[in-house]
């Protein structure tokens, strides 16, 4: 609202959707427990509906409210004749929604406005107001300036007693109207609503800078008392006595005020808490420096809440507690091996720890993080280590997390501030030496709010650890003891410097027959016990299971697993709740009657040798995939289309399989000229998924060479390596898991990079046993493989002039 501005007749558009007002109508706010003022920043919890939606209704018409006090009984507001007349127009500059339905809303106190005409329009009062101006023929005389000096003079004492906080000097030190500082100290210094309100009325600046100066020289006044009573005190009695005397003369003062015994018994409760705590001595001295604020502090000020809950921290911390380590090893390998099946490496990792930690009991712990993926049981491992160690279990989800507070806190001048995310878990541990999970790491965030990923830094190194700051407790804490454990998909999205805190193991996809092993050992007991079929003696036959691992499920890990084997569990349990009958004995068929059609038959997949049609492996987050790749030409000018959301290094490696193509097309039987007169086209399906990585270079060159040549892609071979424009073929990355990959979808012949030979040692040996590896150095032994000599749709694999194909070995070609 602006003086200057023509004032216009009431208008007011009443529909069930907008709510149109002029400049000088605007909704009202009203406030039951203060008087807003001019000039001054204030919030406000707002409850009841129509306020709600007055505040609602103003952000959508430039924030513009009428703040009114209510003088009438706290509640909903039904009589207007409730309210006072003379208000402020403030401005709504932000708003936040509670959890318990409430609003919160800061505002900007501007002018003040005296109200013409009150009405309700869709459930909102909406009032007509005029600006209430200071009398303009006011001026400051000598006197005026100093009474001014005499409030900057006593407002800085009541900073040094410690009475005002320091901030209330840095903002009167800006003020340079007197009228806008006589509002700024009455509306600091809770009045009563009368007192408040009438100071509100009043349009004299010099008779509100005179209220203000009174009511400051007061407060100075009975401060002053106190301290006069505290130092003639303190000259005459001793150090006992002069306790004794406070104390009571403390207890006098708060019955009179009507506050009794409870807050000296909470104090007295929290003093007690703090000094049973073994605190270090720089924490015992911000402690003690807090809580003598605390005692000094009236119980209503808004410090005195942030405060108790700030030291209640620091009293429910463990300083110094640690649960004692159980360094047995034999009992370690047998919590290991009943909680999981394989995972050989991560297990001789944790019994090397617990080696030398029984050796050197002061040893810094490792940075484990676990690398592989989903339902492999990297998180249930970090609980069994905690289980091996005998400790403290925390563990501390990162998928998502973007702000930097969720791990160093918020510092305390923030409403609703709290410690990170490392400082609760230690409390809910109630030890500091806790089992810390760090779950999907590679999946933090970042953005205006800070990095959490930089925070994690001092975290995760022993070096620094020692002496982690909280902003919330901004006293260091020694994390050193703590075991911190990181789980991730993949490593690709972990920032370098964070990547080279963490000793790595990665844990590889699980086979059919590890499969096998975990359902029996883990998956169906468990299973059948939630189900509540423990009593029904239900057994699952080893063919049933392996029936649905090979046609129900594909995943490296055995999540999906779990859930289909309960879903056979609930179909028995309803079949004999419904007195039907029993199926005790699990098999294939009922496993199929049960969940209806296999969804992954590989004698469903196409198992023909196909021109243009090439299977290459891939590696993702979830395991190893197979990965058909298709080749079309028909005549054109030689356009080159590749789809399938490919990546810029694959489609680089399809530019390289062509190019190699042309270069080589006399000696591979193709037209010279096809790049000129036929347009080619390469598409990977599942189009919605992208896909990226040089390890489908044979791949794509092979089905370009057979849709050229009119030469089918043998069924029967998978493969995976780079490709160089001279048709080298490097290595490759993720053999075990693309091995796996094969063998799930039924194909016993895989081409690798000679260099990967080395690799083959990862592969468990019963799978080795079943696969046919076939190690080139140069594409056209690829081709020379791979590629039939017939085009009919049933054709048998060319044998290669000098090579040997042996089950379990590899095939070296001198």
């Amino acid at each position: 609202m602006n003086s200057n501005k023509k004032k216009t007749g009431t208008k007011i558009i009443e529909s069930e959707k907008t709510l149109e007002l002029s400049f000088n109508e605007l909704p009202v706010l009203f406030s039951l427990d203060l008087v807003a003022f001019p000039g001054v920043v204030m919030s406000l919890y707002v409850e009841n509906e129509k306020s709600q939606k007055a505040v609602d209704t103003a952000i959508e018409n430039d924030g513009a409210i009428i703040v009114l006090a209510f003088k009438g009984n706290p509640g909903e507001v039904t009589d207007l004749n409730s309210l006072y007349t003379v208000g402020v127009l403030a401005k709504i500059s932000k708003k936040l929604h509670l959890s318990d339905g409430r609003y919160k809303v800061l505002l900007q106190g501007n002018e003040r406005v005296t109200i013409q005409e009150y009405k309700e329009i869709n459930s909102i009062i909406v009032a007509r107001a005029e600006l209430l101006l200071s009398d303009p023929s006011v001026t400051y005389g000598d006197e005026d300036m100093v009474v001014i000096e005499r409030i900057h003079a006593n407002l800085q004492l009541l900073v040094e007693y410690e009475h005002l906080p320091e901030e209330m000097l840095l903002v009167i030190e800006e003020i340079e109207d007197p009228a806008q500082l006589a509002d700024v100290l009455i509306a600091h210094y809770k009045l009563e609503i009368e007192d408040a309100q009438k100071m509100l009325e009043e349009i004299n600046p010099i008779k509100r800078l005179n209220f203000a100066d009174k009511v400051i020289s007061n407060d100075l006044s009975q401060l002053s008392v106190s301290e006069n009573i505290m130092e003639r005190t303190r000259e005459e009695l001793t150090k006992g006595q002069r306790e004794y005397f406070l104390k009571e003369q403390l207890k006098q003062i708060q019955r009179e005020l009507g506050e009794g015994d409870e807050r000296n018994d909470d104090l007295l409760t929290l003093k007690e808490a703090l000094l049973e705590k073994k605190l270090p001595e720089h924490a015992r001295r911000e402690a003690d420096r807090q809580l003598s604020r605390l005692e000094r502090m009236h119980v209503e000020t808004s410090e005195y809440a942030m405060l108790r809950t700030y030291l209640e921290w620091i009293a429910d911390l463990p300083w110094g507690t640690c649960s004692r380590d159980r360094l047995s090893l034999s009992v370690a390998e047998k919590i290991l091996d009943d909680d999981h099946y394989g995972l050989k490496s991560a297990k001789e990792r944790i019994i090397e720890f617990l080696s030398v930690r029984k050796l050197k009991r002061d040893s810094h712990g490792p940075i484990l993080c676990f690398v592989g993926p989903p339902g492999v049981g990297k998180t249930s491992l970090g609980r069994s280590i905690a289980r091996c160690l005998n400790r403290k279990f925390i563990r501390i989800s990162l998928g998502g997390m973007r702000d930097e507070a969720e791990m160093r806190g918020h510092r305390r001048t923030y409403v609703g501030a709290l410690p990170g995310r490392i400082i609760q878990g230690l409390k809910e541990a109630g030890s500091s030496n806790p089992v810390f999970l760090l779950d999907e790491l590679d999946k933090i965030g970042a953005d205006f709010r800070g990095d959490p990923a930089a925070a994690l830094l001092e975290i995760l190194d022993p070096q620094q650890n020692k002496e982690f700051r909280d902003h919330y407790l901004n006293i260091n804490y020694d994390l050193s003891r703590c075991l911190f454990i990181a789980t991730a998909n993949t490593t690709d999205t972990i920032p370098d410097a964070l990547l080279d805190r963490l000793e790595v193991i990665r844990i590889s996809g699980y086979t059919a027959e590890e499969k096998l092993d975990i359902a029996q050992r883990y998956l169906v007991p468990r299973q059948i016990s939630d189900q509540g079929l423990s009593k029904l003696n239900v057994k699952f036959q080893s063919d049933a299971l392996l029936f649905l691992v090979e046609r129900y499920t594909r995943e490296a890990g055995v999540r999906n697993l779990e859930r289909q084997i309960a879903s056979v569990c609930r179909k028995i349990a309803r079949q004999y709740v419904q007195k039907e009958k029993l199926r005790k004995k699990i098999t294939p068929d009922l496993i199929r009657e049960f969940l209806g059609s296999t969804r992954y038959d590989p004698e469903v997949d196409e198992r023909e040798s196909i021109i243009g049609l090439c299977r290459g492996l891939a590696w993702t987050v979830h395991g190893g995939e197979v990965m058909p790749v298709e080749a079309s030409v028909a005549q054109g000018k030689g356009v080159l289309a590749l789809t399938g959301h490919l990546g810029d290094v694959m489609r680089e490696s399809a530019q390289a399989a062509v190019f190699y193509a042309r270069s080589n097309a006399q000696r591979l039987g193709l037209d010279p000229d096809f790049y000129k007169n036929l347009d080619i086209h390469i598409h990977v399906p599942s189009a919605a998924t992208p896909k990226d990585g040089p390890s489908a270079g044979i791949t794509i060159v092979t089905a370009l060479v057979s849709v050229l040549s009119e030469r089918p892609v043998s069924k029967d071979i998978a493969m995976t390596g780079e490709i160089t424009l001279r048709g080298a073929v490097l290595p490759i990355g993720g053999l075990k898991e693309k091995a796996l990959a094969a063998l799930r979808y039924g194909i016993y012949k895989v081409i690798i990079p000679f260099e990967n030979i080395k690799d083959l040692e990862e592969v468990p040996d019963e799978q080795r046993k079943q696969l046919e590896f076939i190690p080139v150095r140069h594409v056209s032994e690829v081709l020379e493989r791979a590629l039939l000599k017939t085009t009919n749709k049933k054709v048998t694999a060319r044998q290669g002039k000098n090579s040997k194909r042996i089950k379990g070995k590899l095939i070296v070609e001198k």
